[in-house]
């Protein structure tokens, strides 16, 4: 184990480390170290929690000397809001003896404001994709002094369809520069930018990839439909009293407000709501509360998956399973930080079992699965996105099934408008018309 001043830190980092009472890097800040001040490219791989920011923040503001140019040298960009705060707030602690500046940028604020951040001058700069691209095209952003990128957490910008704009945005940078990526996965689509933009990178890899931190445990139920899993967490909840931080993790915003709904006066000013199309203000306020403890359950969608500093979680609920096997990693590990037990619970019914299986073949390891308590009541009502004609065949054969009454019929207007299968009446309504997608940044 070696400390952070034979890294050759430079003394107002050692300084500023010394306020935080860090003295010992973890082991990807000690390898991605070397790599990054020899200029090379980098792909870091690590699961959340293992301090992959100070990985590369240390190394850059080593080599970061004072200029007075305006236009940044050093472009950091994440995928949503919350991790451009952190990231930020992260820059300030490490930089509090020195004479840098930076600055943070995202969407859903005014960006009037942000043109003014970056037209004064900046050394740093971090930044969502999309308002990114929104400053380079107003004419605001120049990357023509960009020195070093570091992408962070670039499969959940992906996911998100920026591949294309990031493609277009890499194109504009400048030719010699040292790019650093940083991440707890690596899927097929971020191997292929990584080909087209990377210069024979080296790989820092602190734990294979899929490998859940040994200190969570595992575990699952199976359990039908939407309403059955509500009332097992009601009941999980109420029942455990170790859940003292509990992070529910469902798959669409819409879920997670009807999630929210459904059990919020179990738990009377003890829960809270986090996705994207919250306002920016609810977010920080509902992450702040949670993160300090005045939310004992906190339902959110895998925004709150990413890197974000939530400290002290008990408890992770995958109220349903992520369906790209990558995510389950990211989510669990939100528990179990800092070497302290932590628990992952997942709800798994009959169409996520598929999920399930991906996981275990990327992990190389079995979820334990529990029998449902039996004072659980398992409802016999499907919701519509929960596709009843796939899952009806199995679960309503579950001898749990209670007093809820069998599998109810549509009423005469929502069976024109919602009915899976063909119809003559069907032909006379018009397809509705999609909405396109809004940035979620």
């Amino acid at each position: 184990m070696i400390l952070f001043d034979e890294l050759n830190l430079n003394k107002p980092l050692l300084n500023a480390l010394a306020d935080l009472d860090f003295y010992t890097p973890t082991p990807i800040q000690e390898k991605a170290f070397p790599i990054i001040m020899s200029g090379s490219d980098m792909v870091g791989i690590a699961q959340t929690g293992t301090g992959k920011t100070f990985a590369y923040l240390l190394p850059i503001l080593k080599q970061l000397g004072f200029s007075d140019s305006k236009h940044p040298r050093v472009l950091i960009i994440v995928p949503t809001r919350e991790l451009v705060l952190q990231v930020t707030e992260e820059i300030e602690k490490l930089t509090k003896y020195m004479n840098l500046r930076f600055a943070g940028v995202y969407g859903g604020t005014n960006i009037n404001t942000q043109k003014q951040l970056v037209y004064n001058g900046l050394d740093i700069l971090v930044g969502t994709p999309g308002r990114l691209i929104d400053l380079t095209l107003s004419g605001t952003l120049r990357l023509k002094s960009i020195q070093k990128l570091v992408i962070d957490e670039v499969d959940e910008m992906l996911n998100q369809g920026f591949r294309k704009p990031l493609t277009h945005f890499f194109e504009n940078l400048p030719e010699k520069r040292q790019n650093l990526m940083f991440s707890a996965t690596l899927t097929e689509d971020v191997e292929e930018l990584i080909q087209t933009t990377f210069h024979l990178p080296k790989k820092v890899e602190i734990a294979p990839h899929g490998t859940p931190l040994e200190q969570i445990i595992q575990q699952a139920y199976d359990i039908p439909n939407f309403y059955s899993k509500a009332n097992l967490l009601t009941h999980l909840l109420k029942t455990d009293l170790a859940m003292e931080k509990t992070l529910v993790f469902v798959g669409s915003r819409k879920l997670a407000d009807r999630l929210f709904e459904q059990i919020k006066s179990e738990f009377p000013e003890s829960i809270g709501v986090l996705h994207s199309n919250k306002s920016q203000n609810f977010r920080f306020n509902s992450l702040r509360k949670f993160d300090q403890g005045e939310y004992r359950i906190l339902i959110a969608t895998d925004l709150a998956a990413r890197g974000l500093d939530i400290t002290e979680v008990s408890h992770v609920i995958n109220f349903d399973m992520p369906t790209i096997s990558g995510d389950y990693i990211h989510r669990i590990g939100r528990t179990g930080r800092a070497e302290k037990a932590g628990m992952a619970i997942s709800f798994i019914n009959e169409v996520e079992k598929e999920y399930q299986n991906e996981v275990e073949v990327m992990m190389n390891k079995s979820i334990s699965m529990l029998e449902v308590p039996e004072s659980v009541e398992i409802s016999t009502i499907f919701t519509d996105e929960e596709r009843p004609t796939k899952m009806l065949k199995n679960h309503l054969k579950l001898p749990k099934l209670t007093g809820q009454g069998a599998f109810h019929e549509k009423s005469e207007k929502n069976s024109k408008e919602n009915s899976g299968s063909p119809s003559k009446k069907r032909k006379k309504h018009k397809k509705p018309i999609k909405r396109s997608a809004k940035r979620p940044n």
